[in-house]
This record gives C-alpha cells, structure tokens and sequence, in this order.
C-alpha cells in the first residue's frame, strides 16, 4: 500500500509504498483510510517531539481518522500510541476505540474537527464540568483555541473572550463564532496585562493551549483584577505551543480560589474519551461545529507538511 512513511524525524514524511497491514489481536480490523487530520499533534508525532513518543522509526503518522472496514460502517477511530498510523491508504483500528458515523457524516469534515475540537469538549466535559452561563477564556487563537470559541458556547458558556497572538487576523471570526472579546498578546507586557485585567478578570474557566510564559502572565493579571479573589477560577491546560514549561506565581495559588488541572491523554481516560465521541461527532455532523478543512491527496503529503501556516485544518485523504 501507499504511505505517508517518517524515516527521519529531522524530514517530513514522504509518499512511499509500504507493507500492508494485519490485525493482531482481538477486536482489531483493517479499515480504509478516507480522511486523516494533519493535528498539531500528529506533527508531534512525525519529528519526534510529542512526550508519548519512542523514537521507533520507521513510521506512519497520524493519530485519528476516518475510514471504513469490511462490514461496509462508516467509522470515526482513535489509534493508540502506534507506528501504523492513520495516513495510509489502509491502517488497523481497535473497533473498540472507534465509534460509527451518524448518516450524512463528511468524512474530510468529521477528521478536520474532531481533534481540534476534543481538546476543549473533553476539558468542559471530563475535567471541569462547565455550568451554564459561566464566562470562559480561551488562551490561544489557533485553529483549536477557535475551535475551543464554538465548543464553550455549544455546552452552554455565557460569555467567551479569547486572547492570543496576531489575534487581529482572526477577530472577525472569532466574533463569528461567539466570542464577545479579544484580547491582543502582542504589546508591552503591562498594557497586555491591563487588557487581560479588564476583559478576563471575572471568567470562571480558563482553556490554555499556550502554556509557557503567556500562561504565567496571563494568570497574575487576571488574579491581580480579580474583584471577588474567593470565587472559583479553574485553569485547564490543554496544550503547550508557548512553551513546555511556566513559572507560575506562587502567589496566585494562596491569594485566589484557582484549579490548575490537565487535560489530554493520561488525564483522561480512554472509556471517558469513548463515551463523549458520539456526541461530539454527532455535533459536527449536524452543522453545530463548524470547521475550515481542506482536503489533501496522499500522494501530496510533503507539500502539506510544508504548509504549517495554514489557517485552515488540512485533512490527508488517501483515497480518491
């Protein structure tokens, strides 16, 4: 079969034949592949950087995906940690790590927005329960932080600000998809910090996928505004593109009512991650999340790579 195969993880992956897959174990199938999302996370994955990897080579990236098997269902599937992954005209699945597709369902759609969206849907759902009316901030403006925007107003959020960096080329969007502020990360640190102060000091729920020094910033100023310091602040961390690590100020965990918690694999559990896929699947293919994907060929997998600008959500899609 034709893959997208990392032989080096100092090169993007590259179009090549490899052998084909076989089941070995229980409850495992072979499905072919229709969509597969080029996540950050999968990125991750192909240069040897994502803290699950195990420097085994050679490989397939890609983490999730769509496809269907030999009884003919149309299935959205989760792969474990695995050097078969999802960007192969073939891969195999654990049936019990996939769900079957509502009618109707977009494959390109459905691989574009799962993983983007999952990150916020499990943050709101498994690690903090988000009450209705409760003002979320969403810290970073990329395509999982906009995605984050449309997932907090779904599950009921009040009162969505969202900040990040060259924030101004996304505003109108965000606006769009329910955010009632933006917050520019861009200026001197202490107009940033008067900004974040004014539109965030009151949220209840903070969606981080910065991290890093930003996060930092960010949680003393807002604990700094903050009005009333005993109510609830919970600050989920999700992803890490600012930086691995953040020296956060001790005295933001003594002087407010603040959570700092994780969410992602590990944190949450894989029948937790099972059980909130439908839902969510069913959510995108009704229209109530929307997604900018583009659909790539297999075969143009180098030039996808390169595109790491790309405002969209680029999906691989192995077969015509």
């Amino acid at each position: 079969m034709k893959a997208a195969v990392v032989s080096a993880f100092s090169t993007p992956p590259r179009y090549e034949d490899f052998p084909d897959p076989a089941p070995a174990g229980d409850g495992e199938m072979v499905v072919d592949v229709l969509a597969a999302g080029l996540h950050p996370r999968v990125r991750s994955q192909a240069d040897g950087s994502h803290y699950t990897s195990t420097d085994e080579l050679p490989l397939i990236p890609g983490i999730d995906g769509v496809g269907r098997g030999g009884d003919g269902l149309l299935r959205y599937f989760v792969l474990p940690d695995t050097t078969l992954g999802s960007m192969a005209e073939q891969t195999v699945i654990d049936a019990r790590r996939s769900i079957v597709l509502p009618d109707g369902s977009d494959p390109v759609a459905v691989a574009a927005a799962m993983n983007p969206a999952m990150g916020s849907w499990m943050a709101l759902r498994q690690r903090v329960r988000l009450e209705a009316g409760q003002s979320v901030l969403v810290l970073g403006a990329g395509n999982a932080g906009q995605m984050a925007v449309q997932v907090a107003r779904l599950l009921g959020a009040g009162r969505i600000v969202v900040a990040g960096r060259l924030i101004e080329r996304v505003a109108a969007r965000l606006s769009a998809a329910g955010a009632a502020g933006v917050v520019s990360l861009d200026d001197e640190p202490e107009l940033v910090a008067r900004r974040l102060g004014e539109a965030a000091s009151e949220v209840d729920v903070v969606l981080d996928f910065l991290w890093g020094e930003p996060t930092a910033a960010a949680m003393a100023a807002i604990i700094t505004a903050r009005a009333d310091r005993g109510r609830q602040l919970s600050w989920i961390e999700i992803g890490s593109v600012a930086g691995q690590t953040a020296a956060i100020p001790s005295a933001a965990l003594r002087a407010a009512r603040l959570t700092v918690v994780g969410s992602g694999q590990g944190s949450v559990g894989a029948r937790e991650y099972l059980g909130e896929l439908p839902a969510l699947a069913e959510a995108i293919t009704a229209g109530r999340l929307d997604v900018d994907a583009r659909a790539v060929a297999l075969a143009d997998v180098e030039r996808a790579w390169a595109d790491t600008g790309a405002s969209h959500r680029i999906v691989i899609t192995p077969r015509p």
